[in-house]
């Protein structure tokens, strides 16, 4: 049994009087922190550096991740670089689309002019100038015809119509028929070509009308055209012979008929097929494409009889080509009627300019300059960008002759009820007149397919993601968890340097005791 005085030791043993007070220190150092991560990161080589019992092994792991680290920042930034680059390529696909809209087709008569009604006009000019005007198409010669180039800039710039000087639509159309139903001259809108006179566009896209379908009562609709030339009536020397000019376009395509015209000789009737192709390019930073119009161009639609056409380079080309003809020469070039509103480059200020005449070398000289010099194009063309979204219909091409005896009455009668003037001839040789000025033309679609050529992304941010990822995967095996990790290891850093400075601020307060330990921190060891 236990003596009293055994008791007593052993109960002061157990509950001391004084007992010895320890400080635990809750936080590690910031050598512990970093050993603590490097030891349990995942990512690689750390781990053999914090682990390393020789310097000749910690020399080894902390040269192998150097060097792994280094590769791996060169290829992310080749990775980040080549996104940065915006590459891309074109996307080929072939769709069924039988809501397409129809496109658009303009015509002008290649005469231009009515030698019946300029003849008066053109007389007076060369007897002002001490020149012959001829009495008849006959003696027309090519120097007279020289005249009239130089004659209609003057006309236009003087603001005279010349409207009646050119074929009207009532009678140049003898019938046109869309479809089932028929079509008037209210279908149509027109504009004037320096090259072919009055010419005319069915289906344009306006601020006001809507627009017909390609596919109407699940059939394909075709546009039909029936047209008389009126081959008497035709200025000598202003055209190679007798014909009609045609384009298909896109209905929000200003029509370039001078350059993208085709030809149809009369006699003959016309079927044109056409299939869609579309060309769609990714905006800034993929591209330098653009759809805005500027100022001159709005200005240049508005004499397609409100017209609602978007953007075109073409176009936006040949304004600004005639906006450095115009500060060389004080006028623009007399082959562009459409294009003589100009803006200068640095100003808003929009310039009616005059054109200029046909016989001046100026504007010659200019638009060469302007061609052959670079630096000139980037001053006036700055903001002349490829637009985002084109639109070509292909064209096939067929004829037959025409007209056949049952239809020919019906045209002889539209002719003699026209307003124009009947041919000198015409009693005895009117078959001959039709054979020469009748021309007839069918448009429809090929087919519901449309080929579309559409620009994509190479690299998206998803890729990248991807991209150094794999980077930083494969050559020192760094994740997103990896980086929680480092973000956990300087939240440990801060968090002791916290403590640490509030420690030293309580420590520098005058007149407070110094504790030799921390109240939250003690711990009493029996």
């Amino acid at each position: 049994m236990e003596s009293k005085g055994e008791f007593i030791i052993r109960a002061i043993n157990t509950f001391p009087v004084n007992p010895k007070i320890e400080q635990k220190k809750k936080l590690a150092r910031r050598r512990s922190i970093i050993r603590e991560f490097s030891l349990n990161t995942s990512m690689h080589g750390v781990p053999g550096i914090a682990r390393s019992e020789s310097v000749q092994n910690r020399i080894f792991w902390t040269v192998a991740f150097l060097i792994f680290a280094g590769i791996m920042f060169f290829f992310v930034i080749q990775a980040i670089l080549a996104y940065f680059q915006y590459p891309t390529q074109t996307s080929v696909s072939i769709v069924s689309d039988r809501q397409q809209y129809f496109p658009a087709l303009t015509f002008c008569n290649a005469g231009a002019l009515r030698y019946d009604t300029f003849q008066q006009l053109l007389l007076n000019y060369t007897n002002s100038i001490n020149l012959t005007s001829p009495t008849s198409t006959s003696a027309f010669s090519s120097n007279q015809a020289n005249i009239i180039k130089i004659y209609l800039p003057i006309l236009l710039n003087q603001g005279v119509s010349l409207d009646p000087y050119m074929f009207s639509l009532d009678a140049l159309m003898m019938d046109c028929q869309f479809g089932q139903a028929r079509c008037s001259a209210e279908d149509f809108i027109s504009f004037y070509s320096s090259a072919y006179g009055r010419c005319y566009t069915f289906n344009a896209k306006t601020k006001n009308n809507s627009l017909y379908y390609n596919y109407m009562s699940s059939d394909v609709t075709t546009l039909t055209l029936r047209l008389y030339l009126y081959d008497h009536l035709y200025v000598s020397y202003l055209t190679e012979g007798v014909g009609m000019t045609a384009m298909v376009h896109d209905n929000k395509q200003l029509p370039l008929i001078e350059r993208a015209g085709m030809t149809l000789a009369p006699g003959f009737k016309h079927q044109m097929t056409f299939t869609k192709k579309t060309v769609y390019s990714l905006p800034s930073p993929y591209s330098s494409c653009t759809n805005e119009i500027p100022l001159a161009m709005k200005i240049m639609f508005d004499q397609y009889e409100g017209a609602d056409y978007s953007y075109s380079e073409d176009i936006c080309y040949i304004l600004c080509a005639q906006a450095y003809i115009y500060e060389q020469c004080g006028c623009v070039f007399p082959g562009q009627w459409n294009a003589r509103s100009i803006v200068l480059p640095g100003s808003n200020q929009i310039i009616v300019a005059p054109l200029c005449n046909s016989t001046d070398s100026c504007f010659a000289i200019a638009m060469n300059n302007f061609d052959a010099t670079p630096s000139i194009q980037e001053k006036y063309c700055s903001g002349c960008s490829q637009q985002c979204s084109i639109t070509n219909f292909i064209v096939k091409s067929s004829i037959m002759t025409t007209p056949p005896e049952w239809i020919i009455g019906d045209i002889k009668a539209f002719v003699e009820n026209s307003s124009l003037p009947l041919a000198s001839d015409w009693s005895t040789n009117w078959r001959e007149h039709i054979h020469a000025s009748y021309v007839s033309l069918a448009v429809s679609g090929e087919s519901t397919l449309v080929e579309n050529y559409t620009e994509v992304a190479t690299l998206g941010f998803v890729d990248v993601i991807s991209n150094v990822g794999g980077q930083t995967g494969l050559w020192i095996g760094i994740s997103f968890l990896s980086l929680v990790e480092v973000l956990e290891m300087l939240y440990r850093l801060v968090r002791y340097h916290v403590y640490l400075v509030r420690r030293g601020l309580k420590t520098n307060q005058p007149n407070t005791p110094k504790p030799d330990y921390d109240i939250e921190s003690v711990q009493v060891k029996s």
